[in-house]
């Protein structure tokens, strides 16, 4: 079933039992303790991270790890804390229901900087490491995967800051025919 070209959504949920095949905390800078799971990613896209990271950093760029794999049960702990603060007049909660954030895949990171006090916000993509992150992510295998103007299709609030590791072949691809993977599966389909 774990692909790194896999689609995760509220469409093609994963399993409460699904764990990537191998996890490794790349040795990148995170904002994170050490033991948090969240520190970890599925091997390749790990490897990857770390080379990512490093062409920033020597480029003068800090780009901080924020939430890298996360369990189901830890996915289910978050949307029930995100429910209960979103107010009553919204019905969109954004924090993704468990089976359906691509955390659990271990391919998926977040990401920040100190130019936005290391929180996940829009204001990232206007700074120097939001935008460098966008040009070079596909260059190591990662895509934005929630970009803006593609929210009609991913049902996901624009996230400048996630990235998703894909391999360099499809990030390349989605990113120079403007596509989501949500796009390219139905391309896929016909």
């Amino acid at each position: 079933m774990f692909s790194y070209e896999m689609l995760v959504n509220c469409e093609n949920r994963l399993p409460e039992d699904f764990v990537p095949p191998s996890l490794a905390a790349p040795d990148i800078a995170f904002a994170a303790d050490p033991s948090d799971e969240k520190r970890f990613l599925e091997v390749r896209a790990a490897r990857h991270a770390k080379r990512l990271f490093d062409a920033a950093k020597a480029e003068g760029i800090f780009l901080y790890g924020i939430s890298g794999y996360r369990s189901y049960e830890r996915q289910k702990i978050l949307y029930q804390k995100a429910c209960c603060k979103s107010s009553a007049a919204s019905s969109l909660c954004e924090t993704a229901m468990p089976g359906c954030s691509e955390h659990q895949t271990g391919l998926a990171l977040d990401v920040s900087c100190p130019a936005v006090s290391l929180n996940l916000s829009q204001a990232f993509s206007e700074t120097a490491e939001g935008r460098w992150l966008a040009r070079h992510a596909p260059l190591y295998g990662f895509i934005i995967r929630y970009p803006k103007g593609k929210e009609h299709l991913t049902k996901i609030p624009a996230e400048p800051w996630h990235i998703r590791y894909v391999t360099r072949s499809l990030a390349l691809c989605l990113t120079l025919t403007g596509q989501v993977l949500e796009e390219y599966y139905a391309c896929c389909e016909r």
